[in-house]
């Protein structure tokens, strides 16, 4: 049976934690942001885990992870 392949573009966003959950980036923070407040874009800082109800695609995107 060949390899399945892993989706690379959620590979470079997305990042495995050792007990299993996933963490990826904040959206809305990479343009258009002087509309935006001060107050909107601090909260956007950082990274967040993956929704459990997203974690079903996430396997499919990432097999070996």
């Amino acid at each position: 049976m060949p390899k399945m392949k892993t989706k690379k573009s959620a590979a470079k966003r997305l990042f495995v934690r050792p007990g299993g959950t996933v963490k990826r980036g904040q959206a809305f923070k990479r343009h258009i942001l002087t509309k935006k407040t001060t107050k909107n874009k601090r909260h956007l800082r950082g990274t967040v885990g993956v929704f459990e109800t997203d974690m079903k695609a996430v396997a499919k995107m990432l097999p070996y992870a």
